[in-house]
């Protein structure tokens, strides 16, 4: 089958398209004809090794895992001897721990789910990751209910799309932090108000938040807790950081003052399952929630998408078609 094969880091220009085997079905996964896929800020962490502290996961001098990607959306053709509920044929979309720019992919069972019905193949490619991110840190991490007051950082990106739509749906209202260029497209997702980031730093002003979605770290933990109301929530979700570390110098200054603040600082990392994904299908389907494509590129063509999710700040979501 052909694929996208990274056999060392560095810019995008190590992902090669290859022949390679079909993977093999283990007792509790699916065997996918791969349809669609996304491109994630997770496939420029694998491709580059930065932070460097990612190395110790995913192997020190190369990766582990050869093929990218993380999304996926296609058609089953096969599913191991422990897996039920999913059979040949079925329409699914679900999450990887690597490996769909390619034309087959194995994924665990439990991170798969039936496709939206009223999505394409693309469309659905891109919800799992960035979806599953939006809805947990919004509902499960920040426990957001309606009427309360939520802000988006970073709300023109892949999992801020669905993060304004989502707060929407959970009846928030929602101020998304993004660019003058995205203000009517953060718009047109439902955002209430829109601060532009580039004449306006929202840590100084003087609304206050029932919760932040903090999709960026370009912000102290002082800064943004400034902002929150006294027993609001801030859920940190990837963002950058150094060469060594990355945000994780952020992520360990909040897990120390969280039990020392009437605030809820809260350590996000996505973990979503069968359910999730079926949660983010009915808001599909009801039609609160609809993937925001950027472009979409051919298989062949990755190292193209990856490198223009690196340097071009894509507004929603990218999708490889298969």
């Amino acid at each position: 089958m052909k694929a996208i094969v990274q056999r060392a880091y560095g810019t995008a220009d190590v992902l090669k398209l290859e022949e390679i085997d079909r993977p093999v079905v283990g007792d509790d996964d699916a065997l996918i004809r791969v349809r669609a896929a996304a491109v994630n800020h997770a496939d420029l962490v694998y491709t580059t090794g930065r932070p460097l502290i990612a190395r110790l996961a995913f192997g020190m001098r190369a990766p582990k895992d050869i093929v990218r990607g993380k999304d996926v959306a296609g058609t089953v053709e096969a599913v191991g001897s422990g897996v039920s509920g999913l059979k040949p044929g079925d329409e699914v979309y679900g999450e990887l721990v690597s490996g769909s720019f390619a034309e087959y992919a194995v994924a665990p069972a439990a991170r798969l789910a039936l496709k939206p019905a009223n999505l394409t193949f693309e469309q659905a490619a891109t919800v799992p990751l960035s979806g599953m991110t939006a809805l947990q840190g919004l509902r499960d991490a920040g426990s957001l209910k309606g009427g309360q007051r939520v802000l988006v950082n970073g709300a023109s990106g892949g999992v801020g799309s669905f993060a304004v739509q989502v707060a929407k749906a959970l009846r928030a209202e929602v101020t998304a932090v993004a660019s003058a260029r995205n203000a009517e497209l953060v718009r047109s997702w439902g955002a209430d108000h829109v601060v532009d980031y580039g004449r306006e730093n929202f840590t100084l002003g003087t609304a206050r938040y029932d919760l932040i979605l903090d999709l960026i770290g370009n912000h102290t933990l002082t800064q943004l807790r400034g902002v929150l109301t006294p027993t609001g929530t801030l859920v940190l979700s990837s963002g950058t950081g150094g060469r060594v570390l990355g945000p994780m110098g952020r992520i360990l200054a909040a897990a120390v003052t969280s039990p020392f603040v009437s605030q809820t600082l809260s350590l996000f990392t996505q973990s979503g399952t069968s359910k999730t994904l079926d949660d983010l299908r009915h808001l599909i389907e009801s039609g609160q929630v609809t993937p925001a494509i950027d472009r979409t590129y051919p298989l062949a063509h990755v190292a193209e998408a990856v490198r223009y999710f690196a340097d071009e700040h894509a507004r929603g979501k990218i999708a490889i078609s298969v």
